[in-house]
């Protein structure tokens, strides 16, 4: 999958493919999320917990968003290593949409907070490091928003948050 987003975006900075945006739920994004790797949280003894309206609607590649979203909460899944709880909080008002999420695991040190996003920055023994270099170019150059590291304590778990503006 890494690979076939790595090929996506690429393909996108070359203009072989464009993004397609079009108003859909994000709620509903969010379930599908939720559905397909609850079996993968459940392996892990993480649990994944929604906050946030039944419905928001706004403009948005839909596939992207997707890979963005589930790539943060499978990070925070290994990041809780075995136990923990997982929290995706949504807040909407007139101009932005704000994704929070939250983990319950090993936290990042302040120093890291930018460099987390770097293409080849990993904390795992394995990976390539592109999942967040991945997600902060489709959150900040692709739908105009931001993506960053709200908060962190060592020992206690991180919060990720995404704002992104409704067009």
């Amino acid at each position: 999958q890494l690979i076939d987003d790595f090929l996506d975006l690429s393909r996108l900075a070359l203009g072989r493919v464009k993004f397609q945006f079009k108003n859909d739920d994000l709620i509903k994004i969010i379930d599908e999320i939720k559905s397909s790797l609850d079996e993968f949280a459940k392996r892990n003894n993480a649990k994944i917990n929604i906050v946030g309206p039944k419905e928001l609607i706004f403009k948005m590649d839909l596939l992207r968003i997707n890979q963005t979203i589930t790539n943060l909460v499978k990070n925070a899944i290994d990041a809780m290593k075995g136990k923990g709880q997982l929290s995706l909080r949504l807040i909407e008002d007139q101009k932005v949409v704000k994704i929070e999420i939250s983990d319950t695991g090993k936290g990042i040190p302040k120093s890291k907070f930018k460099k987390v996003f770097e293409t080849g920055y990993t904390s795992k023994k394995r990976g390539w490091g592109l999942g967040l270099s991945f997600a902060k170019r489709i959150i900040e150059e692709y739908h105009n928003g931001n993506i960053k590291v709200l908060k962190s304590d060592l020992g206690k778990g991180t919060t990720f948050g995404i704002k992104l503006r409704k067009v």
